[in-house]
């Protein structure tokens, strides 16, 4: 069904987001504070959460034990997916594919070329089911690396090979935490030091609050915003395609009842007249221009108005 851009409006948006950065800094506790989380734990390092924020876990040993668990008669009380970490997920899915066909691997138990493009499907199919099947929100957190380019220094998702280019795809929000003045961050903007990814308002450096006790919010709030903004974006979407259907009543209706080369004079200081939006100004004097044609009706750049006829090169293009 072909649909108009208007009608991408979807107050409950269900967010993917990735979280990188380096041990220690916080990264999963912060994935713990979106909407109701299951913590797949694959990097089984739950105990190092601080015990108020930990949440329900997983801790599958193989990746077709955690497909076992992620069936949706186990999820009701769940509403977001937090993967911990990408890069152990990733090394669980290539076993998996290794296992399902012999020429996905190599001869000391490493992936081959065609092992890592069955990886990168498989990670792309796993973030499919979990977002538009499970109906989840999906959180996934990445140690980050420090590589060198030239003069700078960098930072890296810590995943193996060419898989790196399948992680960000589907993403909605990517984001890098650091350390500036003693405060943790997490930046969503493109930079010379990392990659990230933001949309739908979310942009830029966010400090992350130090929780001191308080309640794990963070990304709650975060993807609240988001839907927010999505709401935001609609109204005021719907409040443009309002104005241009007005303005657009107005110009045809005019020009659609042009007899005369006043009138279509007249019809031109109507078109110029409007508060115009979108397409609406190109479109009503392509209506126009089609019918002055039609009535045989040319235009005089010398005059700067329409007349019965003009010699050739007065004509405009």
């Amino acid at each position: 069904m072909i649909r108009q851009p208007n009608e991408i409006i979807d107050t409950n948006k269900k967010i993917r987001i990735l979280i990188a950065g380096y041990p220690g800094i916080g990264k999963t506790t912060l994935a713990l504070s979106a909407p109701k989380p299951l913590l797949i734990d694959v990097d089984r390092g739950t105990d190092r959460v601080e015990a108020r924020y930990r949440t329900p876990f997983t801790q599958p040993k193989e990746y077709g034990e955690l497909l076992n668990d992620l069936q949706p008669q186990n999820l009701n009380n769940f509403e977001t997916l937090v993967i911990d970490t990408g890069g152990q997920l990733i090394k669980l899915m290539a076993n998996y594919v290794i296992k399902q066909n012999c020429k996905n691997g190599q001869s000391d138990g490493s992936l081959s070329l065609k092992g890592y493009g069955a990886v990168g499907r498989e990670f792309e199919r796993f973030v499919n089911y979990c977002y538009y099947d499970l109906d989840k929100h999906i959180v996934i957190v990445f140690h980050a690396k420090e590589e060198k380019d030239g003069d700078n220094t960098r930072l890296r998702l810590l995943v193996e090979g060419q898989t790196k280019d399948n992680v960000w795809q589907p993403m909605d929000l990517g984001g890098y935490m650091e350390m500036h003045n003693n405060k943790r961050t997490i930046g969503f903007t493109n930079c010379d030091r990392y990659y990230a990814k933001g949309t739908h308002g979310v942009n830029g450096v966010i400090t992350v609050p130090d929780l001191k006790g308080q309640d794990n919010t963070f990304l709650t709030d975060l993807f609240k915003k988001v839907n927010d903004n999505i709401c935001a974006e609609a109204l005021e979407a719907e409040q443009q395609k309002k104005q241009y259907e007005d303005v657009m009543s107005v110009t045809l209706d005019t020009v659609n009842s042009i007899e005369t080369v006043d009138d279509a004079n007249a019809a031109l200081d109507v078109i110029n007249n409007q508060k115009h939006i979108l397409t609406s100004l190109r479109e009503s004097k392509a209506a126009l221009f089609d019918k002055t044609k039609e009535l045989n009706f040319k235009w005089d750049r010398k005059s700067g108005g329409f007349i019965s006829a003009v010699p050739n090169d007065a004509i405009a293009s």
